[in-house]
């Protein structure tokens, strides 16, 4: 199966009015996230992930695994490599839980909910 990152590109972390407002801070994520993941997981950019108080945000889905959303992301580089490191280890995952100690120090604290796969069937 594969790996999604969906990146809100509508985040707007506080004192982002303060800086040149060319880019929101969710379109400066998804653009570091876009380039590390190049060939590796999959990413889409949405726009509100509805986590506005703890942006920037993205979730890291597969069909038949658990899905995360992660925020209180900076748009940074380092912030891109762990979440796409950690989207790595969530695709080689069968069930998409991935023990902490594996976790990019990158994520670590930015964890905000955990959904359960949906059934499958009826």
């Amino acid at each position: 199966m594969t790996t999604w990152i969906t990146i809100c590109d509508t985040c707007k972390r506080d004192g982002w009015d303060q800086g040149d407002m060319a880019l929101t801070d969710g379109e400066r994520l998804a653009t570091l996230i876009e380039a590390e993941a190049e060939g590796a997981v999959k990413t889409r950019r949405v726009s509100c992930l509805m986590g506005c108080a703890r942006g920037c945000n993205v979730a890291i889905q597969s069909e038949g695994k658990l899905a995360y959303t992660l925020g209180d992301f900076a748009p940074e580089q380092e912030a891109a490599e762990g979440i796409v490191g950690y989207a790595k280890l969530h695709a080689e995952s069968a069930t998409g839980q991935v023990p902490y100690r594996e976790w990019p120090q990158a994520i670590k604290g930015h964890f905000i909910t955990r959904h359960p796969p949906l059934p499958s069937g009826k």
